[in-house]
C-alpha cells in the first residue's frame, strides 16, 4: 500500500475511531478488528482481549494462525471452517498470518501489512483510556510518498515523509528533522501503517507537547543489506512460521545476533546512503532547519543497531539519539555498534560495558559527548524473551556513573517486542526533541 496523503492513510488505514463505537474501542464489547474489510466479522476482539480467528479451508489437513510468528493450531468444524481463540493479547498491534498444511496463506478478510519478510495480516487490541495514536479532531499534517536517486545504491530509493500542520500554507518556517528507522523483515511504510508515527506527532503538536517536526522514513535494504529478506528483526523468522527447536521464538531481538548483514561501524552501504544521498536529498527538497541541533535519528530493534551505528560515527550530523528496543550495550550487536565490548542477555543482565570503546568510541570523552548529543533516549518493554528492562537499568545507571547526563531509559509495561512498545517509546521521545 502506498499512502499519498494523511486522508489516504485515515480511509486505508485507520478507520478505528470513525468505525468502533467508543465502548467497543475501551474493549467493553466484542467487535471486528480494525483493519477488517468491511462486512468480515473476524478476526474477532472479544471482551477481554482475546482475539478469535475463522478460516475457511475444506480440503485442508491441518491450519494454524500464527500470531508474531508463533503458530497455534485450530479447530475445524463441521462447514470446513477452522477457529480457534487465543489468550489475551497485549494492547496494541499485532501481525498475523495463517499455515494452511505448512504453506504461509494471508487471511482475505483483512488488510495486509509488511513484517517478518513477507505479507502479514493484522489485528488491533484497544488500550483502554489511551488516545495518543488515535485519530482526532486536530490539525493533521500530511504522509508523502516520494521518491529520490541514490548515488551510493545507483538505484532510485522509496520514501515516506511526513510534514506537519502548516507546512504547506507556510513557505518560510523551516523545520527539524527525525528519520525514523524500522526493524528487519520492514521497509519504510511501518512507522505509518503500524506505528501511527504521523498521528503521535499531530496530537502531540495539538497539545503543545511537541515541536513541529519533519519525519523521514527509509528503507534499509541496499544491495540485500538489512530490511526486507535479510536478517532476523520484527519481521523475520522462519517460513512457517515455527520458533527454533530448543529456543525462543524467532522474531525481532534475533537481529542482536547478527545485525541483518549491514557493518556495524557506520552501519556499511546504508549509513553512505543515510550520510551522502538522503540527508543531503531531505534537505535539499523539504524546507529543513540543516544542522545537527534540528537532527535526530531513532530505530526499533534492527533499526536501533543501524540508528546507533550511524550516529556514534557522524555526531557532526546529529544531536538526538533514540533506541527503541535496539542498539544499546548491553543486547543489541557487539557492544551496541561495533566495539568489543561483551552482549548483555536477560540470563546475565549486569555486564559491565567498557563505555571508552563502546558505541564506536563516542563516548570515549564524556563531557564531549553530552556538549553533542542533547538526548539520548532507549527504551524497551517489559516481556521476555526479546526485551531487557533489567539489563537496560544497569546500562544507564553504567551511564550516569561514567558521567553521561543525557541518557533517557524508557520502560514500557506490559508489552513486547512489538509496536506498542514503540508507539509508547515514541510518544516519550518526541517530547524532548529540539528544545534545546
Amino acid at each position: 500500500m502506498r499512502i499519498h496523503s494523511v486522508s489516504a492513510l485515515a480511509c486505508s488505514l485507520l478507520f478505528l475511531a470513525a468505525s468502533i463505537p467508543a465502548d467497543a474501542q475501551s474493549n467493553q464489547v466484542a467487535h471486528p478488528s480494525p483493519y477488517n474489510f468491511p462486512g468480515t466479522q473476524y478476526p474477532r476482539i472479544e471482551t477481554d482481549s482475546r482475539v478469535t480467528f475463522r478460516f475457511v479451508a475444506r480440503d485442508a489437513q491441518k491450519v494454524q494462525v500464527s500470531i508474531a510468528n508463533i503458530p497455534y493450531d485450530m479447530t475445524k468444524g463441521d462447514n470446513g471452517a477452522w477457529t480457534y481463540t487465543s489468550e489475551p493479547q497485549a494492547p496494541g498491534y499485532h501481525n498475523y498470518w495463517m499455515i494452511v498444511d505448512g504453506a504461509n496463506v494471508l487471511d482475505p478478510g483483512t488488510k495486509t501489512f509488511t513484517g517478518y519478510s513477507h505479507s502479514c495480516n493484522g489485528f488491533e487490541i484497544p488500550e483502554p483510556a489511551v488516545d495518543y495514536y488515535d485519530l482526532k479532531d486536530v490539525p493533521h499534517g500530511s504522509v508523502l510518498a516520494k521518491n529520490y536517486f541514490s548515488k551510493t545504491a545507483n538505484a532510485w530509493r522509496h520514501i515516506f515523509i511526513y510534514t506537519p500542520p502548516g507546512y504547506d500554507k507556510d513557505s518560510t518556517t523551516r523545520y527539524p528533522v527525525l528519520y525514523l528507522q524500522h526493524g528487519g523483515g520492514e521497509d519504510e511504510t511501518v512507522w505509518i501503517e503500524m506505528g501511527r508515527a504521523n498521528l503521535i506527532i499531530d496530537n502531540l503538536i495539538s497539545e503543545g507537547k511537541a515541536k513541529p517536526m519533519i519525519l523521514v522514513m527509509e528503507t534499509s535494504a541496499v544491495g540485500g543489506m538489512g530490511g526486507r529478506g535479510a536478517g532476523r528483526g520484527p519481521g523475520a523468522g522462519p517460513g512457517a512460521g515455527a520458533p527454533p527447536a530448543g529456543g525462543p521464538p524467532a522474531g525481532a531481538g534475533a537481529a542482536r545476533r547478527g545485525g541483518g548483514g549491514f557493518g556495524f561501524g557506520g552501519a556499511g552501504a546504508y549509513g553512505q546512503l543515510f550520510i551522502n544521498d538522503l540527508i543531503p536529498w531531505v534537505d535539499s527538497n523539504f524546507r529543513t532547519l540543516a544542522d545537527k541541533d534540528h537532527r535526530g535519528m531513532a530505530g526499533l530493534s534492527m533499526g536501533g543497531v543501524q540508528t546507533a551505528a550511524i550516529t556514534m560515527v557522524n555526531l557532526d550530523k546529529f544531536s538526538y539519539i533514540g533506541l527503541l528496543s535496539g542498539g544499546t550495550a548491553p543486547g543489541f550487536g557487539p557492544g551496541g555498534a561495533g566495539s568489543p565490548a561483551p552482549v548483555a542477555t536477560q540470563a546475565d543482565p549486569h555486564q559491565i560495558i567498557d563505555l571508552k570503546t563502546a558505541y564506536s568510541g563516542a563516548m570515549a570523552d564524556p563531557a564531549e559527548f553530552n556538549k553533542q548529543v542533547k538526548v539520548f533516549f532507549f527504551s524497551t518493554g517489559t516481556l521476555p524473551p526479546l526485551e531487557n528492562p533489567e539489563g537496560l537499568k544497569f546500562h544507564q545507571e553504567q551511564l550516569v556513573a561514567y558521567g553521561i547526563k543525557n541518557s533517557h531509559l524508557y520502560i514500557s509495561p506490559g508489552t513486547s517486542h512489538e509496536w506498542q512498545t514503540w508507539r509508547r517509546s515514541l510518544h516519550e521521545f518526541a517530547p524532548m526533541l529540539f528544545n534545546n
